[in-house]
């Protein structure tokens, strides 16, 4: 009776160590697809680079989410919900760079055609201000509402206007579309403050 019982006991132990043996070698050699898998992803990402993260920072935000999930699944040895969750995840983070690409290409777009825009009306603008100066400096008086200070001030706020337009310029033509327009715009309100304190507005000369 005693030798049924040990002999059971033994086989039943034998039965638990060959369970956790297959268990282990199962986790095991789910461990390294698992990690690959989440190294692809990281690849990924980091292909995508920093356009990725200006242009589509959703997109972005959310794949970084769900590989730190999977990264978090990963360390708790749940090798299982990383290779069934991943594949998804890194078809997505394959396809960062090219939806980065395609939105940057649209900013670009909707930029340069603002910047068409400004870089045909400023020049004009600045010369209508210039000439409105000219115009000024030879009158034996001064237009109302435009002081001797007032003067002084709008005439240098153009040479600071030009000089801005200047860098403006050389963004842009440095590809730095973003930092052209954002120049060209401060450029834009300086040229219509002087106008407006001349007393008109910086329209086009012989306008």
């Amino acid at each position: 009776m005693n030798l049924t019982v040990t002999s059971r006991t033994r086989a039943t132990r034998f039965l638990v160590a060959f369970s956790a043996g297959l268990a282990l070698a199962a986790c095991v050699n789910q461990m390294e697809p698992a990690k690959k898998l989440i190294g692809d992803v990281e690849a990924a990402v980091t292909a995508a680079g920093a356009d990725a993260q200006q242009y589509i920072p959703d997109q972005m935000t959310s794949v970084n989410q769900r590989l730190t999930e999977l990264k978090a699944a990963f360390d708790k040895q749940d090798y299982k919900t990383v290779i069934t969750g991943t594949p998804a995840l890194l078809t997505e983070a394959k396809g960062l760079a090219d939806a980065a690409a395609a939105k940057k290409k649209e900013v670009l777009e909707a930029l340069g055609a603002q910047w068409t825009t400004l870089a045909a009306e400023l020049p004009q603008s600045v010369a209508a201000v210039e000439a409105k100066l000219a115009a000024v400096a030879k009158s034996k008086k001064l237009p109302a509402g435009v002081t001797k200070d007032g003067l002084a001030v709008a005439k240098s706020g153009l040479a600071d206007a030009k000089t801005g337009w200047d860098d403006a310029k050389a963004a842009f033509g440095a590809g730095s579309v973003q930092a052209a327009l954002d120049k060209a715009k401060v450029v834009k309100a300086k040229v219509d403050a002087i106008a407006s304190t001349l007393g008109g507005t910086a329209a086009k000369p012989g306008a």
